[in-house]
Formats: C-alpha cells, sequence, structure tokens
C-alpha cells in the first residue's frame, strides 16, 4: 500500500469520515540486568522440584526455585529479560516435570515471594489437608477429566500460586478444554456462561468530549453489541471531567431503561471514582481499578491493600468492582521481584477473589464483579509473537475460570509488536473455544485514544456467526426493540445505522421533532466526531461482519503509517533548532534496541550524565526550579512535525514566566528516551540530600506510542523535593500527564495552559 503524509491522511480522513485520534500512554518501564542463574539439568523420573534443588545447590535456594518455575512457562520475552526462562526445549521439560512431581502442600510452604498481598490471598483460601498429598500432575488430571461441578467444588482450596503452576503443566489444547467447561456466570445475567460471548463498550474519546463518548454507544448498539458495561478510559481525572462523563453514560443507560442490566464505568483511578460518588450519589457504576500481584507494584497505581478493601466493603449495591490486569504490568513497573510472570498475573486474581469476600459481607447478594485481561498492552518486551499472545491469553482465562472470576479480554497488541491487523484475528479465532465472558467493543480495532490495536464491533459480530456465541438475553430482546435486530434475529435495514439508535433515544425522552430533523442532527454530530478523531462505523462491507471498505483501507493506512512512525529518529538539525538544548543519550544502541529493550531507554549515559552535572554546576548554587526534558519516545515525528513542540513551547514558557517560575534556560534532549529517563536526568540535577521543603520540577515532553495518525505527544509533569529527587526514588505514582498533544488533537496551546496548571497545584500541594 502506498504510504502518504500524516496531513494528507488526516485531511483524507475528514474527507471520508475516518478522522482519528490519539494514545495516551506511553510504554512505561524498568528492569535491570538479567540474573545468573544456574543452568537446569535432566533428573531423574520421580523427583520433585524440592529434591532436584536440594541435589544440585546442596540446600534449598530461592533463585534456582524462581529458575525452575520460570523454566517451566512457555517462552516470552518478560521471562527471558528476567533470566527465568527456560533456555530450550529440554530445560522447560524437565522444569514441568519436575513441577509436575510436586505436592501442592510443598508448594505452600515454599512460597516464591512473600508480602503481605500473598498473605491476604492465602487467608482467603480454603485449607483442607486432604488435597496437600495432590501433586501438580494429579490436580492438572483432575482438572481435565473431572466435570465442571466437581472441578468447581475443588476450586476455593487452590491458591493463585497453585493456580499458576498447574496452568504452566497444560498445553494450549488443554487450556483451551479448561476454559471450555469451567463458566462463573453474573448474577441475573447469562455473561460468563457458556454459548454467550459479552461486549464492553470501550467509547473512548481524545479530549473527554461527552458527545464522541454517547455516538460511539449509539453505534455499538447498531451493530448489535454492548451487554456488559459500557466503560471509557478518560483522557483526564479531573473529579469534574469525570463526574459529567459517568453522567453522561448513565443518562443513555436510564433513558434506555438498562441501568439495572448493565453499568456505567469511567475508568480513572479508584480514588477519583469515590471522590465523584460522594459528590454526586448514584452517578457512578461499577468502580475500576487497575491491580497488581506484589505489594510495592500496587503501590505504582497508588493502590494498598487496606484502601481496596474500604472500597470493596463500599460496594454493597448492584455493582461492585471492575478489574484490569495484564501480563508483564509488575516487571515493566520495575517489580518484578524475580519470579515469572504467571504467577505475577495469578496473584492479581486472588488480590480480585480475595476483595470479593469482603463484598460478599455485605449482601446475600454480592455484587457484581467482573476481570478484564489486557494482554498484549505493553509491548514486545512481555511478548513480540501472535503465538505468545495466544498462549497468554488462554493461561489468563483458565487462572481467572479457576479463580471463580468472570473473567473478560482485551485481546490486544501495541504498534510496536509484531502483530498485524490480520494476525490480531488470527489471535481472535485461536482463543474463542476458550470462551471468555466478553471482550472490547469498539467502532474499528483502532482505540482513537489509547492508540493500540483491539476488537471492533465487526469482530464481535464475526466472533457470534462464526462460534455462535450469543448475546446477554435481556440485551438482545433490546436490539429487536430497537429495530436492529429482527423476530428472526436478523440484522435489519437499520443495522450499523447509529443516527438510528440515536433517534430511539430522542423518542424516549419525548422529542417530538421529525425523523428528518432528528437525523440531520444526527449526521451534524457524526461529522463534528470524526473532525475530532473519533470513527463512527457505519454501514458495512460484503458481510455484515465486515467494515465498510472506504473505512478498511483507511485502518490499514494508519497501521502503516505508525509502523514508520516507531521507527523514525530524531534528526540532528531538528535538534539543532531548539535553542541552547543540551543533548544527552540513554544507553540503548539504536532504535532497535530501543524498541525491543525498553529498560535501555530509561537510562542516561556516563558521558551524558558528566554534562547534566557541568549544567548543573554552571547554575552555581541557583538552581531553576523546572528543568524541560525533551525525548522522541515511540514517535519521534510527534515532536517534529510542524505546528506541535515549538508552539507548545512558546506557550508554555510564556504561561510559567507570568506565573513567576524560574526555568531552565536549557532544555535536555534526549534520544531513544523512556518517561523514566526524565526521572534520571531529575536525578542529577536536581538532587540534594538535606533540602526536603525545596520543591523542584521536571516537565518531559515525549512522543507517544503511534497508531491515530496524529502523531500525538505527551508531558509528564513531576514535582517533588529535592531530597527525594537525590534518592532516586522518583516514579509514576507522583507524576501527571498532558496527552494527546498535536496541532490536530489537543491544541498545543491548550495543553500548555493545562500544563502549567497541573504545575501549580503539584508546587502547592502539601
Amino acid at each position: 500500500m502506498k504510504l502518504i503524509s500524516r496531513k494528507q491522511f488526516l485531511a483524507q480522513s475528514k474527507k471520508f469520515g475516518l478522522y482519528f485520534a490519539f494514545s495516551s500512554f506511553s510504554c512505561l518501564d524498568a528492569f535491570g540486568q538479567k540474573p545468573p542463574y544456574r543452568n537446569i539439568q535432566p533428573s531423574p523420573t520421580e523427583e520433585d522440584l524440592f529434591s532436584y534443588i536440594t541435589q544440585t545447590a546442596g540446600q534449598f535456594d530461592a533463585d534456582l526455585y524462581k529458575k525452575l518455575l520460570g523454566a517451566a512457562n512457555e517462552f516470552k520475552e518478560g521471562d527471558d529479560l528476567l533470566g527465568i526462562a527456560a533456555e530450550n526445549p529440554q530445560q522447560r521439560a524437565t522444569a514441568r516435570k519436575l513441577l509436575s512431581n510436586t505436592k501442592i502442600g510443598s508448594l505452600v510452604q515454599h512460597p516464591i515471594f512473600e508480602d503481605n498481598l500473598y498473605r491476604l490471598i492465602q487467608k482467603t483460601t480454603l485449607y483442607d489437608e486432604k488435597y496437600q498429598d495432590w501433586t501438580m500432575g494429579d490436580l492438572k488430571a483432575f482438572i481435565l477429566e473431572e466435570d465442571e461441578q466437581a472441578v468447581k467444588a475443588v476450586m476455593p482450596y487452590l491458591s493463585s500460586d497453585v493456580i499458576a503452576c498447574v496452568v504452566k503443566l497444560m498445553s494450549n489444547q488443554e487450556l483451551l478444554q479448561t476454559g471450555s467447561k469451567i463458566f462463573n456466570v453474573l448474577p441475573n445475567s447469562k455473561i460468563g456462561s457458556k454459548g454467550y460471548l459479552g461486549a464492553r463498550v470501550q467509547p473512548n474519546s481524545p479530549t473527554d468530549n461527552t458527545e464522541d463518548i454517547i455516538w460511539q454507544v449509539f453505534n455499538a448498539w447498531s451493530f448489535a453489541v454492548g451487554d456488559l458495561l459500557l466503560g471509557t478510559n478518560p483522557v483526564s481525572s479531573n473529579p469534574d471531567s469525570v463526574a459529567k462523563i459517568e453522567a453522561a453514560l448513565y443518562d443513555v443507560l436510564k433513558t434506555f431503561r438498562l441501568q439495572e442490566q448493565m453499568p456505567n464505568c469511567v475508568l480513572s483511578h479508584i480514588d477519583i471514582q469515590a471522590k465523584v460518588e460522594q459528590e454526586h450519589p448514584g452517578s457512578t457504576g461499577i468502580w475500576f481499578q487497575s491491580l497488581a500481584g506484589t505489594v510495592e507494584a500496587n503501590q505504582t497505581f497508588d493502590v494498598t491493600i487496606e484502601k481496596m478493601i474500604r472500597y470493596a466493603k463500599q460496594r454493597n449495591g448492584q455493582y461492585g468492582l471492575y478489574i484490569e490486569t495484564g501480563q508483564g504490568a509488575d516487571f515493566t513497573n520495575g517489580h518484578g521481584e524475580g519470579f515469572d510472570m504467571v504467577i505475577h498475573e495469578a496473584r492479581k486474581y486472588g488480590f480480585l477473589r480475595a476483595l470479593k469476600t469482603y463484598m460478599s459481607q455485605n449482601d446475600q447478594h454480592p455484587p457484581t464483579s467482573f476481570l478484564n485481561n489486557v494482554a498484549g498492552f505493553i509491548g514486545p518486551e512481555v511478548f513480540r509473537t501472535k503465538e505468545q499472545l495466544v498462549r497468554c491469553c488462554l493461561e489468563d482465562i483458565t487462572m481467572g475460570k479457576l479463580h471463580g472470576l468472570t473473567i473478560g479480554l482485551d485481546i490486544c497488541s501495541t504498534l510496536h509488536m509484531d502483530i498485524d491487523l490480520d494476525d490480531l484475528n488470527w489471535c481472535i479465532d485461536e482463543i474463542m473455544p476458550a470462551n471468555p465472558a466478553y471482550f472490547m467493543a469498539l467502532p474499528t480495532k483502532n482505540d482513537p485514544m489509547l492508540s493500540y490495536l483491539t476488537t471492533s464491533f465487526s469482530d464481535h459480530i464475526r466472533v457470534r456467526e462464526k462460534f455462535n456465541y450469543k448475546v446477554e438475553d435481556t440485551i438482545w430482546q433490546f436490539f429487536k426493540d430497537l429495530e436492529i435486530i429482527d423476530e428472526d434475529n436478523q440484522p435489519t435495514k437499520h443495522f450499523g445505522d447509529p443516527i438510528w439508535v440515536y433517534y430511539q433515544y430522542c423518542k424516549q425522552k419525548n422529542d417530538h421533532r421529525s425523523k428528518e430533523d432528528i437525523y440531520a442532527e444526527g449526521q451534524a454530530a457524526i461529522e463534528r466526531i470524526k473532525s475530532r478523531g473519533v470513527n463512527i462505523a457505519e454501514g458495512y462491507g460484503k458481510h455484515y461482519w465486515d467494515l465498510n471498505p472506504g473505512l478498511a483501507a483507511e485502518v490499514e493506512s494508519l497501521y502503516q503509517d505508525a509502523k514508520v512512525s516507531i521507527w523514525t529518529e530524531m534528526n540532528a538539525d531538528f535538534v539543532l533548532s531548539i535553542p541552547a538544548a543540551l543533548r544527552v543519550f540513554t544507553v540503548s544502541t539504536d532504535r532497535k534496541d530501543y524498541v525491543y529493550h525498553p529498560e535501555s531507554g530509561e537510562k542516561i549515559t556516563s558521558q551524558s550524565l558528566s554534562a547534566l552535572r557541568e549544567m548543573r554546576s554552571s547554575w552555581k548554587g541557583e538552581s531553576p526550579e523546572i528543568q524541560i526534558i525533551i525525548s522522541d519516545g515511540l514517535n519521534a515525528r510527534a515532536i517534529m512535525d510542524d505546528g506541535h513542540l515549538f508552539p507548545y513551547l512558546e506557550h508554555l514558557q510564556n504561561e510559567l514566566a507570568v506565573n513567576n517560575y524560574h526555568l531552565s534556560k536549557q532544555p535536555v534532549i534526549i534520544k531513544n528516551g523512556r518517561v523514566r529517563a526524565g526521572y534520571h536526568c531529575g536525578q542529577y540535577i536536581f538532587g540534594e540530600a538535606g533540602k526536603q521543603q525545596e520543591k523542584r520540577g521536571i516537565i518531559h515532553i515525549i512522543g507517544e506510542r503511534p497508531g491515530s495518525g496524529h502523531h500525538n505527544f505527551s508531558a509528564y509533569l513531576t514535582v517533588s523535593s529535592k531530597d527525594l529527587w537525590a534518592k532516586g526514588e522518583i516514579d509514576h505514582d507522583i507524576t501527571r500527564v498532558v496527552s494527546g498533544i498535536s496541532d490536530t488533537a489537543l491544541q498545543p496551546k491548550i495543553a500548555a495552559s493545562e500544563t502549567v496548571s497541573i504545575i501549580n497545584q503539584l508546587f502547592h500541594q502539601a
């Protein structure tokens, strides 16, 4: 396919109504060198993990234990970076044989990592002595051979680590077999039942515009998709903005009298949702939070066990908690603790299972809660191939179901993974026989805000047709009442027409205007939405499950644009055009090293650190309050495109001056830089022990993940005391982000004002 320029692409997208938006996050990651684990040698047939370790090391060896459990996994880049992946199939077979011979009781007596989250999971796992003598091979055979009722009777006695370990022993076919046998159904619903596939409508907007959001809901329902949740990822976590979106989503549900069939949710931090509920009682639906597998990793999300238990106890209505997780999130945030991603992931499920026990204490009928596994969102440092994505999804479905949870999937891929649009279809088809409870639903595979590939409305239609999956019964009847589906369960002439759904919405609100007037209003709304970079899918191609040809072509063009953007490097002439810039480098050897080994983009070279120290020395003890840092990130074009960086810098510098901030005269330019590279710079230029009261901040401008066509950049804002900068402990939990900045999305001038507003908050908060 011929590549077109960004301006041409966006112009054509507007023309065809396919104008795309921005991504919200760059990939955030940190981990160290591979540990020097021992090689794994063949072992006698009946030997278990612990006799092998004692024979090999002379005593129990925690590092060898981690290596053996990691080696039992199918290969993934994330485990390899931690140094615990099997080096060859023979090592993997040996590790699995040892694990298969190991008793459940022995695993329980040897926790691979112990913290308060592990202890909570153990506390909320039932205990029966009779299961302790089962080997892991016995457990695997029991799960595969017995019926659902028998397996469910044992599940509450299985700890998260035991569930993770039995999954390691299963082939893909065995994981499919287990997934297709165990079902955990939501209360008063068919979602999670055998033969049903639900949908979370994910109506994301690059500007949190409620018109963008509710029209994507109309769009989903026009394709008879969307029976689980209306859940949007917000750009801003401002409580007023979150409240406004919650109200808009709830209004749609209430207008169609669906508020007791599915909840609304704005996926901000749970603290923000609680604040909105306190200020606007009854406005929030289910409460969202991302969870991690260790206490320290949860701290990255500003989450504690105590906080989540407190919130769980508050969820005593119909809707409880919506939890998202994903393999690799812990170690990419610097908290791998030397053990593998499968066990990390299982412990997240154990966390939710534990929280459900606190909710169930409030009501005889506990609130509806469910889990979403976001596999593939982080990038190639976790896993790179379509085969690994399938394996990850099958592992997670099985672990979720064995924890007694209703689990859905975000079958997704970032644009810098080795997975294309056709590959994603293949992955979906490989996974579907395991019957996850639901997956995401967007107008196209491309998310207009997060810039990653996921599942579209048309994917739902295709999968339902191919695998004979159903929509939740009550909502299917709703689609019939909307006249989207006829009495023979076939699409009507209104199928794929979001304005028809809007027309029905207006009628429900007793709007007596003519159909023609409402359609004209709806068409104008769609044009506005497209101009803001949000897709609306209208009509279809040869089959009901095909995108219309124009939209399909633009999605492919967008994919190709992203691939070019990822490998584009910040050129020397552009750097020279930035006045007084200090150029520094990360330890990435080249662009490929940076993309595939993200940790290399987080540390600054020793030569560059010397340059930073020289800049600090030039301040002669009078350090500025704010340092601007500019990195290429995953899209150097986002920084270099006309109308991007320089208008933002101009307005930013002016507003900082008006607010009387002392700004460094030398911006720092980082080649192959990630977010944590900015923290590394801040440590060396601002760190000063004993200066706890003196705050200093960085504004780190960085190219976002490509995929939207806009080439957006973000500004990561971090303010802390000199003392904390010196300790090198600054991380994402204190950082705020202004994202989606470009000449075609969030305008640089507006973004600069938002940046300074947040900087003011950060400098003046206690």
